[in-house]
Formats: C-alpha cells, sequence, structure tokens
C-alpha cells in the first residue's frame, strides 16, 4: 500500500497543537442524506479494491474523491471504475467529504495524513461541507498512534474517528468478503457497519476506540506463528515420505487445522489456487507479516506483556525477506527457507 504524502512526518505531540476547533454539541448523524460524499486516501494493493467496491456499491449520484501519493494509481482508477473525482491533496478530501476512509501502510503515515486532513481545524466552518467527519482508518497500526490521533481527531471537534483494520488479504479485498474488526463507541457502529460492509462481509465490533488495533493484531500474531508451524509440520511429513495433500486432508480433519493448513497450505500443490502454487505469489508478503508481528510485540512490550515464541517468530520472518529466494514472496515461503521440497 502506498503512503498518501511524502512530506515526513513531525512527532504527534507537535503534530496535532493547534488543532482545537470549535465546540460543538452535535453527534455524528447516522442517517444519510439523499446524496452523500466519501473520500478515499491510499490506493495501494488493499485500498484500490476496497475503493472499487465501495464506489461500485453507493448511489450514482453520491460523490467520491480519491487520493494517493502515486498520481498514475488514482488515474487509472478514474479510467477502470469512473464516477470519482481526483484531488491534488488530502486537505480537499477531507474539506469536500462526509465520510473518510484511510488504508495506509504505517504509523508515521496515518499520523501525518490526519495532519494535514485536520489543519487549519476549519473543517465545519469553512469547508464546502461543514457537517461534522466520520474518519475510518483501515490502516493496521500500533494502537498507541492510533489513540493519538483518534484523540487529536475528536479534540479538534471536526469528525469522529474509529480504526478498523481488515483481515482477509488483496483476495478478500478484491472479492470484497474482508472481515473488519473495529474500535467504536456504540452510537457509530451502525454507520460504520452500513460503510465497511460495501468492502467486506463481516463487521465486527471489538469495543471502544483501539479494539479494532488489538484484536488484529493478536490475530496476526497467531497467524505468523501457525504458519511456521505449519511449514515446519508439512516439512517434517514430506520428508518423512507422507504425500503432502493427504497429510494437508488428515491435519485440516484434525486438531492440527488452521488457516495456513486448510486455506494457504505451504506445500505448492495440496491447495489449487494458493499463493504457494504460484511460486508464492501473489499472498500476504512477508514483509507486511513482519510488519503486523513487530506491530504486536511492540504494544506486548507497552502492556508488560511478555510473549515466549513472538522474537523467534520475528528473526525467522526478517531472515526469510532477507533471502533472495524468499524476498517479496508470500509468508508460507518460509515452507522454502527452510528447505522445503518442492
Amino acid at each position: 500500500m502506498r503512503a498518501a504524502s511524502r512530506t515526513a512526518a513531525a512527532p504527534l505531540t507537535q503534530s496535532f497543537s493547534g488543532l482545537a476547533g470549535p465546540a460543538s454539541r452535535r453527534s455524528f448523524a447516522t442517517s444519510r442524506r439523499t446524496e452523500a460524499s466519501y473520500g478515499f486516501v491510499g490506493l495501494g494493493q488493499m485500498g484500490y479494491p476496497m475503493a472499487r467496491n465501495l464506489r461500485s456499491k453507493i448511489a450514482q449520484s453520491d460523490t467520491m474523491f480519491i487520493h494517493d501519493v502515486n498520481p498514475a494509481v488514482c488515474e487509472q482508477f478514474e479510467k477502470e471504475v469512473g464516477n470519482v473525482k481526483v484531488v491534488n491533496s488530502v486537505r480537499e478530501i477531507a474539506e469536500n467529504s462526509e465520510t473518510i476512509l484511510t488504508v495506509l501502510p504505517k504509523p508515521h503515515h496515518v499520523q501525518n495524513v490526519f495532519q494535514q486532513m485536520l489543519r487549519p481545524p476549519t473543517l465545519r466552518t469553512e469547508a464546502p461541507i461543514t457537517q461534522e467527519r466520520l474518519f475510518i482508518d483501515c490502516s493496521t497500526i500500533d494502537p498507541r498512534s492510533s489513540a493519538q490521533v483518534a484523540n487529536a481527531t475528536h479534540s479538534s471537534g471536526q469528525a469522529k474517528f474509529v480504526d478498523a483494520p481488515m483481515s482477509g488479504g488483496a483476495v478478500g479485498a478484491a472479492a470484497g468478503t474482508l472481515t473488519f474488526m473495529i474500535g467504536s463507541t456504540p452510537e457509530l457502529v451502525p454507520r460504520v457497519t452500513e460503510v465497511l460492509s460495501m468492502m467486506g462481509k463481516r463487521v465486527l465490533h471489538m469495543g471502544p476506540q483501539t479494539s479494532g488495533l488489538k484484536g488484529k493484531l493478536a490475530n496476526n500474531y497467531l497467524l505468523a506463528l501457525n504458519n511456521i508451524a505449519t511449514c515446519e509440520a508439512m516439512n517434517m511429513g514430506v520428508k518423512w515420505g507422507l504425500d503432502p495433500t493427504t497429510l494437508a486432508d488428515m491435519i485440516n480433519t484434525a486438531t492440527g487445522k488452521c488457516w495456513p493448513s486448510e486455506v494457504n497450505n505451504p506445500v505448492p500443490g495440496v491447495v489449487e489456487n494458493s499463493p504457494a502454487s504460484k511460486d508464492y505469489k501473489p499472498g500476504f508478503g512477508t514483509a507486511l507479516m513482519l510488519k503486523d508481528l513487530k506491530l504486536a510485540l511492540q504494544a506486548a512490550a507497552e502492556s508488560d506483556i511478555q510473549p515466549q515464541l513472538g522474537e523467534y517468530a520475528k528473526d525467522i520472518y526478517t531472515a526469510v525477506e532477507a533471502d533472495e529466494k524468499c524476498k517479496d514472496k508470500d509468508f508460507s515461503v518460509v515452507y522454502r527457507y527452510i528447505g522445503g521440497r518442492e
């Protein structure tokens, strides 16, 4: 996924200073007007198909503004999908949209984008649309950074903020079958669910702000470990002389069943359309798995939690991504890295 700005982000304590806007008792409206306006920032591997699905599901009369750091991607989207307005800055997105979705790679990208969208704090007094905005951040970042961005958003008096990371990968994004985990106040859940259901099949309210990210990181921590264990188990069985498909069928009807064994099996040929059967492309890249694992370990440390296996897994994924035979491939390529028979 691409960042939506090349400008380096200032420290959060500085970035969001001076954002306090006019006080308002008006809550975010959960009912839609006849014509609504949407903004989408970040048209990367996940964002592009998500935005395409959103545009196809909202009313034709609704307006959708898009922005990405790469203008060529916006031009491609406009040509392929149509009925969108390409803008030159994220501030224009904020000024012209009621509901704004962001899909960005790292914490500093989210910080920088929201700094630009919220400053100056005049969205409700001088922008073309003056109603309170709803920001839905689908980025996977650390909970602490997300909380800081949320607090800055809310204290500015211009918008509500919801963290809504997703699971399902690029395939799920394209098919519109993503699962979203949201951290939100209860009153926002109906509207957020309405929006996200146009891009996914499940929306799970995990609790207050940052709860969506905490759920996502817990899930991906488990996924990171399950993937390594599956690669090792399949490698054992194949080298013991077992047929990999028969072994996988057995595991998937027994207690070892998991997503890496059933859907994303790391042995080529076991699952016809898996990344492993396509030279480990496309899929969920090792670099992204490593990023999420590091975020989970960071969040754990901030809560005085000491995971016992995570550091070992981090070392493995670091080595896999550094290996030229495995670099830039689906994270199931761990099987190749440990010498699995292909």
